[in-house]
């Protein structure tokens, strides 16, 4: 457990870190907690390069525990619109996290003998690509409306998709914008994944 200790506690903090800036918005179509939550993936993807599969998935545990955690305390803190947290969101981000970094986890397995860049990007876009889709999904879409009822009219408003393409519910906008900071963020990620893998394998703790 020593080894993965930073692992652990970047993702713990990365975990934190976002479920604070999600609820301030960057522009119109994203959250703060856009830029710091795809780093999950680049945690992740060190744990699993250098101390492989099983550890991986411990960091990715924490993570999700942490997570449900953060959840938990929003949903009990009461804003101005009503909890920090809903449970619509609270379910959408525990799910989507578990198993894109999970998948993320078996993707980058898959690739690790290939080119140093393939697993993590490979892993990274597929990951971050299902994350998006099932965290929007699930948390705003207002047809799981009677599964998980709460307020989502405001983000199936429909408007132009991120202002300029054709008609579609607000969430798809965010999801769309989200989704390409994810991808970005992942191929901008390989740098510090290349530069941190080779140094913790050349002097492992």
């Amino acid at each position: 457990m020593k080894r993965i200790l930073p692992g652990v506690l970047a993702m713990a903090t990365i975990v934190v870190v976002s479920n604070i800036l999600v609820q301030f918005l960057f522009g119109q179509w994203l959250t703060w907690g856009a830029f710091t939550y795809p780093l999950a993936f680049l945690v992740t993807d060190i744990m699993n390069r250098v101390y492989g599969v099983s550890a991986a998935r411990r960091v990715v545990f924490v993570g999700f525990i942490v997570g449900v955690g953060c959840s938990f305390i929003g949903t009990q803190i009461v804003g101005e619109f009503g909890p920090l947290v809903t449970l619509r969101i609270a379910i959408g981000s525990g799910i989507a996290f578990l198993t894109a970094q999970l998948l993320d986890v078996a993707i980058f397995d898959r690739f690790r003998n290939g080119g140093w860049w393939q697993a993590p990007v490979f892993s990274s876009v597929i990951g971050s690509s299902i994350d998006t889709a099932l965290f929007f999904f699930i948390a705003f879409s207002g047809v799981l409306t009677a599964i998980l009822p709460g307020d989502v009219a405001w983000a199936n408003e429909v408007l132009p998709i991120l202002g300029a393409g054709p008609e579609a519910p607000l969430w798809v906008s965010l999801a769309i914008a989200d989704w390409g900071v994810k991808l970005a963020i992942a191929l901008i990620a390989l740098v510090p994944f290349r530069l941190l893998t080779r140094k913790i394998i050349a002097h492992p703790a």
